[in-house]
């Protein structure tokens, strides 16, 4: 893609017919929010970006039009994965059960693009009898060597490209990994040109939903790797402009997530893309800029207040929102350690902040007088891991 000119329109990723307008922007943000650096000194000095969301009144996409690919690194060192939460392990079996029941998963070949450490693609293999193939660069096969799903499962350390085309599957899944795709559209038509004239097949995208993060004013879900924001207005828009019929589009996880289930159609068989009613997804851009500042200083006042009284604060989840946390707010005199039940994460360093991520064993020797949770959806699991190390802080979630 060529960088536009200064003051030339930036057209739309998505739908390739509307023009992005720019209504937030975030300067010095760490381009990567999971990447595992080794000091403080690192972490610190880590390559910093730029944001400038646009929003597509053609078919409610936001992106961040400055996004470079670049500066990106999709690795071993990018450490996402949430397998070590209880909550998040039941979801992810729940969701796992549901697929196969509905979409009769059953000894057929699954691909899954973005398959992270690949604990979802074993788990759809494993209770559907199924075999699969999984595209990441970052990828830990080892992590899965063990697995009783091992030989039915291949993992490619690479993006999901057309030069993979002719790797054929009964059902594709991609669960948060488009939001980091830049130009969404012609990677959805990328993939329904490698399903080719498989009309029927299903497709399964899961990615974090924006409506949410625009009404509330959810900064922490703001970061340089998650370049492009769905709406289900926009999410439709994408597969049925790209050779698909839309099953279903919903949201799960509290809200959080935005799935849709589609299948493959021929072009005889398209219908005109659906037209729908963008005035409310529009309202809450334009008044996005004021709703954030606000929302922003009250967070640093509430900050600032524990600082003045001496308090210990630490975040609770050492992933991207804890990343994109610290980079809004000047924390430096307030916050001075991130726990995370991911042992991997431990003994390493976020982004930006240089501040250092410890185990929740750490915690009844710091003994924190408040913690913030990234994420309200652990609200009960962190509770009785305090609980259980005999703490009692006072708890507030994002």
């Amino acid at each position: 893609m060529s960088v536009a000119l200064a003051n030339s329109p930036v057209v739309c990723l998505n739908c390739h017919a509307g023009e992005m307008e720019i209504f937030h922007r975030a300067e010095n943000v760490p381009v990567n929010s999971c990447i595992l650096l080794d000091s403080k000194q690192a972490a610190q000095s880590y390559p910093k970006g730029r944001i400038e969301l646009g929003y597509c009144r053609h078919c409610g996409f936001i992106s961040n039009t400055t996004f470079n690919s670049k500066l990106t690194e999709y690795s071993g060192r990018y450490e996402e994965t949430q397998g070590f939460s209880g909550t998040f392990q039941k979801f992810h079996h729940k969701l796992a059960e549901r697929l196969i029941e509905k979409h009769n998963l059953h000894e057929k070949d699954i691909i899954e693009i973005g398959c992270g450490k690949g604990e979802f693609l074993a788990l759809l293999c494993s209770l559907g009898e199924n075999r699969g193939t999984g595209f990441d660069p970052g990828v830990d096969v080892q992590r899965l060597a063990d697995s009783p799903v091992a030989e039915r499962t291949q993992f490619i350390a690479d993006f999901y490209s057309e030069k993979y085309a002719d790797h054929n599957a009964d059902f594709y899944v991609c669960k948060m990994t488009l939001e980091h795709i830049h130009p969404t559209g012609d990677f959805i038509a990328t993939v329904r040109r490698a399903i080719g004239d498989r009309t029927g097949t299903t497709v399964f995208f899961q990615i974090p939903e924006s409506t949410r993060i625009l009404r509330e004013i959810a900064f922490e879900d703001i970061y340089y790797e998650h370049c492009s924001y769905f709406t289900p207005e926009s999410l439709r828009y994408l597969f049925e402009q790209n050779g698909f019929a839309v099953d279903d589009v919903a949201t799960e996880y509290a809200d959080q997530y935005l799935t849709i289930e589609a299948h493959a159609i021929s072009d005889t068989d398209a219908a005109p893309v659906t037209d729908t009613d963008l005035s409310a997804l529009t309202d809450l851009v334009a008044t996005f800029p004021e709703r954030f500042q606000a929302k922003q200083q009250e967070w640093q006042s509430r900050l600032n207040d524990y600082a003045s009284q001496g308090k210990k604060v630490i975040l609770w989840g050492g992933g991207s929102k804890a990343v994109a946390f610290l980079s809004d707010f000047d924390t430096n005199a307030t916050v001075e350690y991130v726990v995370d039940i991911n042992p991997y994460r431990q003994g390493h360093f976020l982004p930006g902040s240089g501040i250092p991520i410890a185990g929740p064993e750490f915690l009844t020797d710091y003994k924190p007088d408040v913690v913030v949770i990234m994420n309200a959806v652990y609200c009960d699991e962190i509770s009785a891991d305090l609980t259980r190390l005999g703490l009692a802080p006072t708890i507030i979630a994002l």
